[in-house]
Formats: structure tokens, C-alpha cells, sequence
């Protein structure tokens, strides 16, 4: 089986140096925020162009800490995508704020800045913009809107590492940033960690407290806040990826490439990139007007493929019914319904790229 994924790979690619770090770490005998998370946010902050690198403990609670630490709870609403992974739109709820959903652009997958202007209202308190499958959302107009309503913009990284907008990171645009570290991502864990990164000093310096209890000083709680931090042994593994990341990404965008060429002509919609954007293919992923079939018959054939989203969070039974600007947003129903993600990650062969390509134009009825 061709798998959509795989962590596995990255270790194995690594595997010399990462066990080097964690034993570094085992005999250094300090284990939760130590000089491993020091220095992997002082390295992610100068990769990203940013001044402050805040580690935690996953990315939804980056998310968390983030609209915490601009002041964000009951009452207030936050606007975001349903085209994403639920954990955008949990992590507005921690708060106690009201996620407000807006639509997408169809060629790109990322918030509609369109939507924007109609969905805000006097509670509206910030924007989260998700950067999806590696493509970077449209930040110039986002931003432009955000600010002419004093709201906060926070980045949704998770999928984005080294993802460049007009020139600059994802992740460098926004108030503040949100990244998970989860095995899957482009700069993967080797188990949950998250970081928010930031050029406000204040905010870096309140993103801190809140991830461990309120502390300015130990065992001091200054104000309410919470155990989300990034460990040592995770920190460590990170730090040996870092410098990797761009190389890997390199290698995404080439198996992009070439199942962009080789189903050309398909009768698939294949993946556009935005215009002054670098996409560094987290998924690939293409439309299929029977997405449910060809996945089935993919699976027969021995190759994975995923989902990326299904059912749209407004539509989920947890969300249904409770969430401002449901019930109009087409371009999120219709791409839940013709989504699909094809196996992609360094390491894939390119044997296995043919495999997927030749299946795919056989099930499609596009064989050369």
C-alpha cells in the first residue's frame, strides 16, 4: 500500500541525528522548558523573519494561548474558514468567543477576503486566516480589512512551514502566528507540539505566562492560565529538522510537479498556486466529481488517499446549528464533496508518483 503519509520516512531520514539529540537530552537530565525549547524558538523565530518564538504544547493550543493573549473571550466573535481542521474552531471556543464562518476561494482553498467586510460586526475581535495544504491565504486584503476595523489577525500555520506570501514567511504577516509540530506536518514531532510566534513583545511576553499557570514568577500566577508547553525531547528533534525543512519542502513541490504534469489532461482538478505565493505542498490534493468512488477504487489498487475536509465544521454535529454564517457558504460544501488528497511526502519514490498517475488516468478513462 502507497500510504498518504509518512512520519515514518522522516525519522528514518534523520534517524542518526535525532537519536543524537534525544540522548543529548536524557543526559542533560532537564526535561520541560529547558535550553532545547530556548533554542529551537530563538532558531524557528530567525527562520520565520520573526522577533519571538513561544513554544506549546500542541498547535490548537497555540491557537488558544494566542486569542487569550490578545485578550479574547465570552462575548466576542472571531472569524474564520470551515474549510479547515475543527481544532481552528475549537480553539476559538476555549476562549468562550463565537466562531463566525466565512467562505472560501474555490482555486486556492484559504478564506474568501471578500467574505470578510459583511462578516464583521461590533463583537468581531479578530480574524484567523488558514494557510491550507501549504498555500498561503490572500494577506494583503485580509489584513486591509482587519485593520481598518482595529481587529486582530492570527495566522493559522499548521500547514504552512516556510510558505512564502510576496516574498515573506507564513506566519510573519499577522498580530501573532499559530504552528503545530504534529508527525504529519512538513517540520513534524515526534509527538504534539505547537508553537505562536509573534513581533509585539507584550504579547510574546503574555503568550509565555498563559502557557504555564499565569507565571511571571514561578509559582506566582499573575492570571488565569494553563499547562500547554513544548518539551525538551520534542524541542530537540525539532532543531534537527529545521535546517532540513527547506530541502524537504523543495522535494514536496517537485512530486507536485510531477503529478501536476502527469495528470495533465486528467479529469481531476489539479492544484493552482496562488500568484506571488510559494506553495510547499503539505497535501495535494485534487477534485474529483466522484470523489467517494475513485478513492474506493484507489484503495483496491493499493494506494491511500485522504480527505481533507469532509464534512464541513458547520455541518459537524458538535458545530451544527450554533455557529453565525452557516447555511451560506458554497464553495466549503463543494469542495468537501470533491476533495481529495493524493500520497505525498520526501521520500516517496518516484515509482510510486507513477503508480498513483498511471492508476488515476485508468480510473478516470484518461489513459495515453
Amino acid at each position: 500500500m502507497i500510504p498518504c503519509s509518512s512520519p515514518l520516512a522522516q525519522y528514518k531520514a534523520h534517524r542518526a541525528e535525532i537519536h543524537k539529540a534525544v540522548s543529548r537530552v536524557l543526559a542533560r537530565g532537564s526535561y520541560i522548558l529547558g535550553e532545547e525549547v530556548r533554542r529551537f524558538e530563538s532558531e524557528f523565530a530567525s527562520y520565520l523573519g520573526v522577533r519571538y518564538a513561544v513554544g506549546t504544547g500542541s498547535g490548537t493550543e497555540a491557537l488558544h494561548v494566542a486569542l487569550r493573549a490578545c485578550g479574547i473571550g465570552e462575548g466576542d466573535e472571531v472569524i474564520t474558514v470551515s474549510h479547515t481542521a475543527v481544532a481552528t474552531v475549537a480553539a476559538i471556543e476555549l476562549c468562550g468567543a463565537t466562531p463566525v464562518l466565512v467562505d472560501i476561494e474555490p482555486d486556492f482553498y484559504t478564506m474568501d477576503p471578500g467574505t470578510l467586510e459583511a462578516a464583521m460586526g461590533p463583537r468581531t475581535k479578530a480574524v484567523i486566516p488558514v494557510h491550507l495544504y501549504g498555500q498561503p491565504a490572500d494577506m494583503t486584503p485580509i489584513l486591509e480589512c482587519a485593520r481598518r476595523r482595529g481587529v486582530r489577525v492570527i495566522e493559522d500555520c499548521a500547514q504552512a512551514h516556510g510558505a512564502r506570501y510576496k516574498g515573506r514567511r507564513a506566519g510573519s504577516w499577522g498580530d501573532s502566528a499559530c504552528f503545530s509540530f504534529y508527525p504529519t506536518k512538513n517540520l513534524g514531532a515526534l509527538g504534539d507540539g505547537g508553537m505562536v510566534v509573534t513581533d509585539d513583545a507584550a504579547l510574546a511576553e503574555r503568550v509565555r505566562c498563559l502557557r504555564e499557570y499565569g507565571w511571571v514568577e514561578r509559582n506566582i500566577s499573575r492570571f488565569r492560565g494553563m499547562n500547554s508547553r513544548l518539551d525538551e525531547l520534542q524541542a530537540a528533534i525539532l532543531r534537527v529538522k529545521l535546517p532540513h525543512l527547506d530541502s524537504e519542502n523543495e522535494a514536496r513541490a517537485a512530486l507536485a510537479d510531477r503529478y501536476s504534469r502527469g495528470l495533465a489532461g486528467v479529469r481531476l482538478g489539479l492544484p493552482r498556486i496562488r500568484p506571488d505565493a510559494t506553495h510547499v505542498f503539505h497535501l495535494y490534493v485534487v477534485r474529483a466529481d466522484r470523489r467517494d468512488e475513485l478513492r474506493r477504487s484507489m484503495e483496491a489498487r493499493g494506494i491511500s488517499s485522504l480527505v481533507h475536509y469532509p464534512v464541513p465544521i458547520h455541518k459537524q454535529p458538535a458545530y451544527r446549528g450554533r455557529l453565525r454564517g452557516e447555511g451560506d457558504l458554497p464553495e466549503t460544501e463543494r469542495a468537501a464533496r470533491e476533495v481529495l488528497s493524493l500520497p505525498l511526502y520526501p521520500g516517496l519514490a518516484p515509482s510510486a508518483v507513477r503508480r498513483v498517475i498511471t492508476t488515476l488516468r485508468d480510473l478516470t478513462g484518461d489513459s495515453p
